[in-house]
This record gives C-alpha cells, structure tokens and sequence, in this order.
C-alpha cells in the first residue's frame, strides 16, 4: 500500500510540478536589484506558474505560492555556495539553490523584523540542517480536491484544506518549512491572540505562503525602491503631455 502510495504521489507531484500557460499577475523581478537588496533571514515568497502554484493561490486566495528562505553563503558537503535559497520543491524535496533561479518570477521580498546576528544565524544553521528532507506528499494528494471540478471552497474551510501532513520531522511543505526555521527564535509570524492580548504561537503546519506577506512583524522590501526609484527618469514607449501642461496657456 505504502508502495502504490509513492508511486502515485510521485506520479501527481510530477504532473503538478508542469507549468501552466496562463501568465503571473505581477512584474518579473530585477533579479540584480533583489541580489543587492536581499540579506539572509529575508523570506522570499514567489508567484509561481505550475499547476501546483495555481492550486495553492486559488486556496489561500493570494498571489504568492511559494515560499524561500535566503541565507546567503552556505557550505554543503564541503563546498561553499553564494546567494542562496532553501525551500521545500515539490518533486525534489528540500534542497539549495542560488536566488538566480528565480530570475522571471514575480517576488516579494519579507523582511523579519529586530533579530540580531545570533538569531539570524541560528536561523540559517536550521535551515541547513533540513537538507535532504522529503516534501510532504499527503499535501499534494489533499490538493487533489482542488483539481476536481467540484464547487469552490467555502473561504472559511480554505486553512483548513492546508492544515494537513504527514507530521513526520523529515517532511514539509514549502512554508511550513521556513515557518519551522522561524519558530526556532519563536519568532511571530501570525500568532493568535487572545481577549487579555496575551499571543499563542500557531503551529508551524498551518502557515501558508501569503501568511509571511501579510505578518505585521515582516517589513516588505522592494529592490525598486530600496535602490532609488524616480518616476520622472521612466521612458514610455508613446509619450504624451501630461494634463496639466496641456492646461496651461
């Protein structure tokens, strides 16, 4: 049973992994402005255009699919590595990749807010022990649910349906993932809160990609911005004159 389990797991993690023809919703990054503005401990949530990503935005009802962290340079099996990622892929587990691959995609840039150094490391040496783990499958067998044309999810039950897993250490989804790494400091990231004020930290399988995004403890970082953004020196492809010159005499 085990057996019939993977193999049709790992034939649905395939298909889900294809990318979809329809088109993002947000601009592609500059992936040279992200590399100068990112730092490690930044959360890197992207819009992805897989099956999978669709089903995954469509649930949580956001633009954002998928979730990274950045650490920056890391040493993996005795080599050193720069600009680095780790997330939680669907077919290939938990693994590093540079933030170049991540070059076309819409990005937001989640920034936590007041750890120090220690904490920030504590963060990164986490993450790369979780290496080598396993995605989470019984998630893309409860996402089938998704793919059947069946009528839409109540917004109430939509946590819900990604409040699931296996539970076992070795596995994870790609937010659940990072949200693990953060609970590591106890660093918030949507805790409950009660009547007296007093918050209880969620557990780290129920966070989904847009959680990071709309936690008032993350600082939204934009590389455009950041870098020193100034309408007046955009060139248009027809240019016009503005309103208010044309008004004048």
């Amino acid at each position: 049973m085990n057996f019939v389990a993977r193999s049709v797991g790992g034939w649905l993690s395939r298909y889900l992994s294809k990318e979809n023809k329809k088109a993002s919703i947000g601009t592609p990054a500059n992936i040279d402005a992200v590399r100068q503005c990112v730092k490690p401990g930044d959360v890197v949530l992207v819009e992805g255009n897989t099956k999978f990503s669709t089903a995954i935005k469509y649930l949580t009802q956001s633009t954002w699919s998928h979730t990274t962290l950045y650490v920056g340079t890391i040493t993996v099996d005795g080599k050193t590595h720069h600009d680095q990622l780790i997330e939680a892929d669907v077919s290939k587990g938990i693994i590093h990749a540079n933030l170049s691959e991540l070059k076309g995609y819409h990005l937001r840039i989640c920034r936590p807010i007041g750890l120090n150094e220690t904490e920030i490391n504590l963060l990164r040496e986490y993450a790369v022990s979780k290496l080598g783990g396993s995605y989470d499958l019984r998630n893309v067998f409860d996402l089938v649910r998704y793919l059947v044309p069946i009528l839409p999810f109540p917004a109430a039950h939509r946590r819900k349906l990604l409040a699931f897993g296996s539970g076992e250490p070795t596995k994870a989804i790609c937010s659940t993932l990072v949200a693990e790494v953060f609970e590591q400091v106890r660093y918030p990231i949507l805790p409950t809160v009660n009547k007296k004020q007093h918050l209880s930290q969620r557990d780290h399988t129920l966070f989904t990609p847009r959680d990071f995004d709309v936690s008032p403890y993350f600082k939204i970082i934009k590389p455009t911005i950041e870098l020193g953004f100034d309408f007046h020196d955009l060139h248009w492809t027809h240019e016009t004159q503005p309103s208010a010159q044309k008004q004048q005499p």
